[in-house]
């Protein structure tokens, strides 16, 4: 049986590259993964079971938000929940990796429940705002706050959605490097710039779930930057598929 040990020696050579990766991700998340991805194949995990403990984590965190009166505990208990479902999320690959290769399912299960994921969080944020009106300062039954309020996790839902689904297809359909072409180095400038995107970033603002307004504009904010960046990178990829050869 592999050891843990053993397992974390052959992740630290199988590692993706850290090109177009954000700080968070590449010094936090992804050295997580890693352990995870060990002690995953320690046990004898599949790829698909690690996926589906990410899901589990991940969804127990979104229904939380929808259903729990918020308060600094609950938020607590998301932001954690939410972090060990993305290291978890990171695992998979390196597990499929560390087994000799991913298979199409794993990669098909893995996309599908990471859109799920994002999808459903910014969908319960919505049911939030309108369920406790009062402890965020929103429209809804009761509520004192302006009902566009509720519109604000509709536009992060698009943004979040269109943005991961475009660079998906990006990916799927820009050229494969030659074999053997050296891989492009990692830019330290834009593992910064892509700090108020990244996921991992983005589960922090639940820490602050419990001060209502705080949490409100918090999520605002970190919406605006991610409508922002949605239309950077739609430029950014049509302008790199137009001059791919054909």
């Amino acid at each position: 049986m592999a050891t843990v040990g053993t397992a974390l020696r052959e992740l630290r050579g199988a590692q993706k590259s850290a090109k177009g990766v954000s700080l968070y991700s590449r010094f936090v998340n992804r050295p997580a993964g890693r352990y995870l991805a060990a002690v995953s194949y320690a046990l004898g995990l599949t790829p698909n079971q690690v996926t589906l403990v990410s899901a589990a984590f991940s969804f127990a965190a979104v229904a939380a938000v929808a259903l729990a009166a918020p308060s600094w505990g609950l938020g607590v208990a998301v932001w954690a929940a939410l972090a060990v479902g993305f290291a978890f999320d990171s695992a998979d690959g390196q597990l499929a990796r560390l087994r000799g290769g991913g298979s199409a399912a794993g990669e098909w299960l893995d996309h599908v429940v990471d859109c799920a994921k994002l999808t459903a969080l910014h969908s319960c944020v919505l049911i939030a705002f309108y369920r406790f009106p009062e402890a965020y300062g929103t429209g809804g039954p009761g509520g004192t706050g302006a009902a566009g309020w509720l519109l604000v996790p509709l536009g992060f839902q698009f943004a979040s959605v269109v943005t991961f689904f475009g660079g998906l297809l990006t990916e799927k359909l820009k050229p494969k490097p030659a074999p053997g072409s050296p891989a492009a180095a990692p830019s330290t400038v834009r593992a910064v710039a892509l700090l108020p995107v990244d996921y991992g970033v983005f589960c922090l603002v639940f820490l602050v779930l419990g001060g209502g307004g705080l949490f409100r504009w918090a999520y605002a904010g970190l919406g605006a930057v991610a409508v922002l960046f949605l239309a950077a990178f739609l430029a950014k990829w049509f302008r790199e598929l137009s001059a791919a050869p054909r």
